[in-house]
Parts: structure tokens; C-alpha cells; sequence
């Protein structure tokens, strides 16, 4: 018995399946946030602030997906 467990990946919405994770940032602040695009709203469904490169890879592993490369 541990008191330090990983954490689950939380499974990913049923309404954003198949949906690309991206990242949009504001024009005034630069203030990123990111989330699961539905191209038919145009907008990001389960939307988080994502201040650092940190918070965006996290995104991903909450989710159990994993991120592109960058490159």
C-alpha cells in the first residue's frame, strides 16, 4: 500500500472522440489555453489554461494521449 499512486488517465470525452487536441492563444495577452477543436461548433470543448510547455504535456497525459513532435 502506497501513499504515492500514478495517476489514471482519464478517459477521453465521448463527445470529442476523433477530435484534434490544439492549442489557441489570446491576441491581446498571449494567454494560451488548450483543448479537444470541434470544427463544427469552432470552438475548444474541455478547455484548460495552459501557461507553460509543462501544463500543455499534461494536458496530454491526463488524457492518455500523446503529444506531437516538435520539430
Amino acid at each position: 500500500m502506497g501513499i504515492f499512486k500514478k495517476r489514471l488517465a482519464l478517459p477521453v470525452p465521448e463527445e470529442c472522440r476523433g477530435l484534434e487536441v490544439r492549442t489557441e492563444s489570446s491576441i491581446c495577452t498571449g494567454e494560451r489555453v488548450i483543448g479537444f477543436y470541434d470544427p463544427s461548433r469552432k470552438k475548444l470543448l474541455y478547455s484548460q489554461l495552459a501557461q507553460t510547455d509543462k501544463q500543455i504535456t499534461e494536458f496530454y497525459e491526463k488524457y492518455g494521449l500523446v503529444p506531437p513532435n516538435k520539430g
